[in-house]
């Protein structure tokens, strides 16, 4: 047996080397190969969570690639072949217009993606500034903001929606400042109550210790560290943005037609035609709720992921 010992000459050997010193030389392995085992843990533990982020690479792909995936256009009358049940030529069939009914929903992802991503993103960056105003003020400013909030939360959310929509008009613009509204309280509220979290750290305290600015507190200190709370509560919004963007249209105050949007199939020939041929109806409340599923879903897996008691309970 060959001696080891610093003293006896012989060199270890790569396989007996520590793993702390070999990921030193290669940080890069060490840091791939823990994140990669890290998403494979992930998805053992949460394989809806990864379904659900399959079928939103999925929708937002066929979304953009809306021309190239739809077979037909989806606002092109052919009376010869209205109401034809799913087959070879139109999987999903037709409506009364003979319009195909997969093209028009790939084409009305389109519209429930971008009416969702602007209302989440207009939302949340609003909800950012007000919650974190809010905390950090706090007082008479934080009293008065959270009793204006109460106050806006007190409505139901389609309802302040419709009023919103009713004054301004029906459209995809007044759709998305609608749904931003309504989802700002929510997020507003979840930021000052994570920013109250993390004013309470002693890394704050030393902050301010060595003279930090208000800004750079809360842009620097509070910002990045409650991102994963804001990050997972956009993700659920997104589904919401969803449903409320499908009622409005359902309603006729959304997305005006011809437009193919999927609360508007609902509406449109899937209410009047539904006995006749249920597909019409079957297909649009399928992407529908699909979607909707994918987002929460979505949303239950990035929490997991992004919450530390959370993430250390999974490894």
């Amino acid at each position: 047996m060959h001696d080891l010992t610093p003293g006896s000459g012989i060199s270890k050997s790569p396989a007996l080397r520590p793993r702390a010193a070999r990921e030193a030389r290669r940080p890069w392995h060490g840091l791939v190969s823990r994140r990669l085992s890290h998403w494979l843990l992930v998805a053992q533990r949460k394989p809806l969570g990864v379904v659900s982020a399959v079928l939103l690479v999925a929708l937002i792909l066929s979304a953009a690639g809306a021309g190239v995936l739809a077979s037909y256009d989806p606002l092109t009358v052919a009376d010869a072949e209205r109401l034809q049940p799913p087959s070879w030529t139109h999987p999903m069939g037709t409506d009364n217009l003979g319009r195909d009914i997969l093209s028009r929903i790939i084409y009305g992802a389109r519209i429930s993606l971008w009416v969702g991503c602007l209302s989440v993103l207009i939302a949340t960056g609003v909800g950012v500034i007000v919650g974190t105003v809010s905390a950090y003020a706090g007082g008479t400013v934080d009293l008065i903001v959270q009793r204006f909030i109460d106050a806006v939360q007190s409505i139901p959310g389609l309802i302040l929606a419709l009023v919103k929509v009713v004054v301004l008009g029906p459209s995809t613009a007044t759709a998305i400042a609608a749904i931003a509204i309504v989802n700002i309280p929510s997020q507003a509220r979840v930021v000052r109550g994570a920013v109250l979290a993390v004013t309470e750290e002693l890394y704050i305290d030393a902050a301010r210790a060595i003279g930090c600015s208000h800004a750079r507190l809360m842009l620097c200190h509070i910002l990045p560290n409650i991102m994963a709370a804001v990050i997972v509560l956009a993700s659920v919004l997104f589904g919401n943005a969803i449903i409320i963007e499908a009622s409005l249209s359902f309603l006729g105050l959304g997305t005006p037609p011809p437009a193919p949007s999927w609360g508007g199939m609902l509406s449109g020939a899937g209410r009047q035609f539904m006995q006749q041929v249920p597909t019409l109806a079957l297909f649009p409340g399928l992407a529908i709720n699909t979607a909707v599923l994918a987002c929460n879903l979505f949303g239950d897996m990035l929490r997991d992921m992004l919450d530390p008691r959370l993430r250390r309970g999974m490894e």
